[in-house]
């Protein structure tokens, strides 16, 4: 039973195992790595990519919930048209998602 319970030494209880220290803390990163780093590493470089492929006609939601078809892009800004004759300039960083095609018809 000496294996799941370490004995008590009165003598030695300064001197600690610091493989027995350092092991909680490193089970507690690999676990904080891969549920909440790596997931959102993951997320970013989605939306890095939907940001990336932003093109003319495309129809998007913005962060704010704005629903629009893009009609001019450029590197940092995108051109949305959310009515007839209303253009509205948002950074691309807030496109949130790109929707089917014919959405913003139907809204």
């Amino acid at each position: 039973m000496d294996f799941l319970i370490s004995p008590a030494h009165a003598q030695g209880a300064a001197q600690g195992d610091a493989f027995g220290f350092f092991l909680p803390m490193i089970v507690i990163f690999v676990a904080f790595y891969f549920l909440l780093i790596r997931p959102q590493q993951k997320r970013q470089k989605a939306h890095t990519a939907l940001v990336g492929a932003l093109s003319t006609g495309d129809e998007v939601v913005t962060a704010g919930g704005i629903l629009g078809k893009v009609t001019a892009v450029s590197e940092h800004y995108a051109t949305l048209m959310i009515a007839d004759n209303v253009e509205v300039k948002v950074q691309k960083s807030t496109v949130s998602a790109v929707v089917p095609k014919g959405t913003f018809d139907a809204a």
